[in-house]
């Protein structure tokens, strides 16, 4: 045997002990790491909150930045990061007299400061909100609470607004409280949110600046016929109906009222006829004196922002038109400059992307504040001294949410976080919402996250635009076999534009495997999946399915939100067509990958994402094996008006897209395994949609399954959702694995 022969078996005999060390060591280490379930992932789980990263609930006294504990509430030192210790829960029990109280406070984590020049926060409990100065440790004012929904406390005036028994009431600072309305009932809602949600509305009441007039809306739903949903929890089932404005058939008419605090009268805006109208996005101007509303008609290709007088309801001007031959779709109101009463920002989609436009009170346009292929995502507010808008964009990237000051003059814009992830997470929802920023706008707290970073928060100087870190989040999942992310593009199905993905391989990926794949898909507008925020957003359920071995894929395609109206607007009049064509691109994709089974191929969604779960699958029966679809439209005349008609016009001005959209007729092209998921009493997507379906796969005869969850709504709450995500799994595992 020669020497090279001699040292080539060595070679062999290092690389084989080499293999198999390496193999070894990896085994024992994924022995060690932890497997995830669905209490450790889902949102109703048991251990979920522990899973999550990390947080701080934060709020603004003034400027300065307070963090607030369950026990404890913190000052938070901008420069340095510390805290020093404000009150306590004992404190706040002890000085609201409330220690020995069955009602006694038992968190603080919903305390506000109202006052930047005050020391008091305002804590509600059981029946009761309380101004404590915890300069001085005492209670100074106190209002009930009884019976209140809808609420809306103002703290200039500290009157409240609220409905009780159907009819608006508003209480003032001393107690005394009146009723406003007196026909209110299952037919006339007043004081809550109108025309379904639709149109960036979640309240029904706007207090003005001085907290002495209330606008607010009336919703004459008369005309609309009841949707019988069933409560089965009775002895006898007995009806839940609900008001539900199905596409070309009767709406709801919404008049806006407002009522005077000092004289105790109610006028309403005299805006004409409401039949077959929008009103939305309404505003005060600074002095109290005028309201401003956006109006659209049915077909939402007009909008006009109005202006009325508060005292009279007299039309005062129309300030400004906009119209598109698809639609124009308002969400925000104008936005007064703090420091000039007569101009305000309009934020308008007319150049095709979502940008600032800076008019006076005439309805002059007086400049374009920004502009770009991209889109402002949010008017945060203003630093006043600095004359500067802080706003949120895509401008560095179409999956990122970035922080720029915006110099209201020259239109310069200074970014102010690093330029990565998903900055300035919201916390709090419509209300409830606590602004980022500080009362004089000089300073803000940044909630980000990034695809390797599970959270941090940053207190950023909005003049400098320095930054200091103040939270890292420990990463939740350490010592766990966790999949891996990725993010990339392809191109959809114009050839032209670029579509964002998430694809999350499956644990202990091996490339020389092929492996089941699940398409989860959502597709329609509104809604952006894809997100450079930690593991570009996936869902929990994505990383379970991982676990046990599936290849999970994401796309955006065009229709869905935040790349511009032309890029949303590619769907008009057609839900569904070019959004399957963009996703059978992203299976042209995987089809190209090695390691994808492109006989086991399985794709879920909910909403949106169920109607387009059956669409592929009865569009494409031959590419997709098993499909789960959760509360599926299955034809849009069965939807509701504002969302439908936006995006569909009526069944009557639109016949042939209502009839190629429908999934009815698709019933008979079913091959594949599909799972139908609703909650018997979703006031979103009714039931008919769901049962049309299986009547028509009755009719034809093709199997589908169906599973439904009594009493559920849209979504299925609490730990019915863990139930949900392993039935789902279960689906899968039985007909795809």
């Amino acid at each position: 045997m020669t020497t090279n022969h001699k040292n080539a078996i060595k070679r062999n005999a290092r690389m084989i002990f080499t293999a198999l060390f390496t193999i070894f060591a990896m085994t024992t280490v994924n022995a060690q790491l932890k497997e995830f379930t669905l209490e450790d992932l889902n949102f109703g789980g048991t251990n979920y909150q522990n899973m999550t990263p990390k947080n701080k609930t934060l709020a603004w006294w003034g400027d300065q930045l307070v963090h607030l504990d369950v026990e404890e509430c913190y000052i938070v030192d901008k420069n340095t990061g510390k805290e020093k210790l404000l009150f306590t829960l004992d404190d706040i029990n002890k000085w609201a007299g409330t220690s020995a109280d069955s009602s006694k406070i038992y968190h603080l984590l919903y305390a506000s400061f109202p006052y930047p020049d005050e020391p008091l926060v305002l804590i509600n409990r059981k029946n009761e909100r309380l101004l404590v100065n915890f300069k001085t440790k005492k209670t100074i004012w106190k209002q009930s609470t009884e019976g209140e929904t809808h609420e809306e406390w103002c703290p200039v005036s500290r009157a409240v607004a609220f409905v009780k028994d159907d009819n608006l009431y508003v209480t003032d600072a001393e107690g005394v409280t009146r009723q406003v309305t007196t026909d209110g009932s299952h037919d006339i809602v007043y004081a809550q949110s109108v025309h379904r949600d639709e149109f960036g509305i979640y309240k029904g009441t706007f207090w003005s600046p001085d907290g002495q007039k209330l606008a607010f809306y009336r919703m004459d739903q008369s005309m609309v016929p009841d949707y019988p949903l069933v409560d089965v929890d009775t002895r006898i089932a007995t009806l839940l109906p609900t008001k539900y404005p199905m596409a070309g058939e009767a709406s709801h008419k919404v008049t806006v009222g407002v009522y005077d605090l000092k004289t105790g009268k109610t006028v309403y805006m005299k805006a004409g006829d409401p039949t077959d109208r929008y009103f939305t996005n309404v505003a005060w101007n600074p002095d109290g004196k005028t309201v401003y509303m956006i109006e659209l008609n049915r077909d939402q290709t007009d909008m006009e922002l109005v202006s009325y007088n508060a005292g009279t309801g007299d039309k005062t001007a129309t300030l400004y038109k906009e119209h598109h031959d698809k639609y124009v779709h308002p969400v925000t109101p104008i936005t007064f400059l703090p420091w000039d009463n007569g101009k305000f920002i309009l934020q308008s989609e007319k150049d095709g992307y979502n940008h600032l436009y800076l008019f006076n009170t005439k309805g002059e346009q007086l400049k374009q504040i920004t502009s770009g292929k991209w889109i402002v995502l949010e008017l945060v507010g203003f630093n006043a001294k600095a004359r500067t808008a802080i706003i949120v964009s895509t401008e560095c990237s179409p999956i990122q949410n970035n922080i720029y000051s915006v110099n209201i003059e020259t239109g310069k814009r200074t970014l102010l976080d690093n330029g990565r992830g998903v900055h300035a997470a919201a916390f709090g929802d419509g209300i409830h919402r606590t602004s980022m920023l500080s009362a004089s706008g000089r300073y803000a707290f940044d909630k980000y996250s990034e695809p390797k970073v599970p959270r941090n928060i940053d207190i950023i100087d909005t003049e400098s635009a320095k930054a200091k870190n103040y939270f890292i989040s420990p990463d939740p999942w350490k010592g766990y076999n966790v999949p891996e992310y990725s993010c990339g593009t392809i191109k959809a199905a114009d050839g032209v534009t670029d579509l964002y993905y998430r694809m999350v391989k499956p644990v202990n990926f091996d490339p020389s495997k092929k492996y089941p794949t699940v398409v989860y898909v959502y597709g329609g507008p509104g809604i952006r999946n894809v997100e450079a925020r930690w593991n570009y957003a996936s869902r929990s359920w994505e990383t379970y399915m991982a676990q046990k071995g599936y290849l999970l894929f994401i796309l955006d395609n065009r229709g869905s939100s935040d790349r511009g109206r032309d890029f949303e607007q590619a769907t008009f009049r057609r839900l569904g067509v070019e959004e399957m064509k963009d996703q059978m691109k992203g299976v042209e994709y995987l089809k190209s990958l090695a390691y994808v089974d492109t006989t086991r191929m399985g794709v879920h969604g909910w909403s949106f994402g169920g109607f387009m779960t059956t669409s592929l699958m009865t569009t494409y029966p031959d590419v997709f094996k098993v499909g789960v679809a959760g509360g599926p439209v299955i034809d849009w005349k069965w939807y509701e008006v504002m969302y439908g008609e936006r995006y569909m016009d009526t069944p009557q001005a639109n016949p042939e897209g209502y009839a190629e959209t429908s999934l009815i007729n698709k019933a008979k092209n079913l091959k594949g395994k599909l799972q139908i998921i609703i909650g018997t009493d979703d006031p979103t997507v009714v039931p008919q949609h769901a049962l049309s379906f299986i009547k028509k796969c009755n009719e034809v005869g093709t199997q589908p399954d169906f599973y439904v969850y009594p009493g559920e709504g849209h979504n299925m709450m609490g730990h019915q959702s863990v139930h949900l995500h392993e039935r789902i799994t279960q689906y899968f595992e039985d007909y795809l694995k």
